[in-house]
């Protein structure tokens, strides 16, 4: 499965921008959310192809978006890849459990745009 259309759920202004630009420019059809609520809205609302979800967001954290989608009895986004942006350190457990229900794990502080269209491309 092609993937055509992305939803950013993303707090951080700077780095929202820089993903929607560069995800843009590489063809992608993409939406972005600030917050957790409007995030958890619109990936329940349109079936989107991939996710890059952060963690530490207002409203409603990462965490909570993930398991309310993959909750193990019902996959709500069984079409859509998910992967997980951070900058915060998660304990071993809960690191474990947003890798098994994501598809990519990624340290933002280590992911240029280039980094992050290639691992797109990876799961692709």
């Amino acid at each position: 499965m092609a993937i055509k259309s992305i939803l950013i759920i993303e707090d951080d202004r700077f780095i929202g921008e820089m993903y929607v630009r560069s995800l843009k420019k590489d063809g992608y059809e993409v939406d972005w959310m600030v917050d957790g609520n409007d995030g958890l809205v619109a990936a329940r609302n349109k079936q989107y192809d991939l996710m890059l979800l952060d963690v530490m967001l207002p409203e409603r954290r990462g965490t909570e978006i993930l398991e309310i989608l993959r909750n193990g009895k019902e996959d709500l986004i069984p079409n859509t890849r998910v992967i997980v942006l951070t900058n915060f350190e998660q304990d071993d457990e809960s690191r474990s459990a947003m890798e098994n229900r994501a598809d990519a794990y990624l340290i933002k502080a280590e992911i240029t745009p280039k980094k992050l269209i290639s691992v797109i491309h990876d799961l692709d």
